[in-house]
């Protein structure tokens, strides 16, 4: 089994250039997002936008963009399944092998002392982490990168198969459940620390 399908949506782009450069000399279609896709594009790399391979546009500012069967199902359906074979068959849905994504800055939003509820919660992610965790459950069939020091390896190891091993699509999965969970935790973190009964925007209803 090869890696023909991959979607890229980051925050931090660091790197992304030569990885999805690599990746599409490989032969691996790659579907993005908004500011990702735009820098691939710049850089002469073939992308093609989720809406597209979707069928339904971007919308709700943004805050629906990945969460979609096409895609989910893609990422989530074991390969070795007939049933789950024959249910993407059914429904159009295709393999997505390889997601690379990072998260919201929320950290780097919350720091600033002015930052505001909503604009926390405008940098809680949703559809990273939800595609970042179906990826991650389905580490047998998908490789999953939240960390651009990773690149080279995963390069290396498609070079010489077409794919990355199990042990490796292990390693990378325990990293996003990693990640996931320092992130959810930061969160409920700033959240508890918010005045419920004096922030301006909670007390709307007075």
């Amino acid at each position: 089994m090869k890696i023909e399908r991959a979607l890229i949506s980051l925050t931090d782009k660091s790197g992304i250039e030569d990885f999805a450069r690599e990746i599409e000399g490989l032969g691996v279609e790659i579907l993005s997002t908004g500011g990702t896709a735009k820098k691939m594009r710049d850089a002469g790399i073939a992308v093609k936008d989720v809406a597209e391979f979707t069928g339904f546009p971007e919308m709700l500012d943004g805050r629906v963009k990945t969460l979609h069967p096409l895609i989910h199902g893609g990422i989530l359906a074991r390969r070795s399944d007939p049933a789950h074979r024959r249910q993407m068959a059914e429904h159009g849905v295709r393999p997505i092998d390889l997601i690379a994504v990072n998260l919201y800055a929320f950290d780097k939003a919350t720091a600033d002392p002015g930052c505001t509820v909503p604009t926390a919660i405008e940098n809680i992610d949703i559809g990273g982490p939800t595609m970042l965790r179906a990826a991650a459950k389905n580490f047998a069939d998908v490789t999953v990168l939240v960390d651009p020091a990773d690149y080279p390896m995963v390069i290396n190891e498609m070079r010489a198969t077409g794919n990355t091993t199990l042990k490796t699509r292990f390693r990378l999965a325990v990293k996003v459940f990693d990640l996931t969970s320092r992130y959810d935790t930061a969160i409920t973190a700033w959240l508890k620390n918010v005045d419920v009964d004096a922030d301006p925007y909670l007390d709307q209803e007075k």
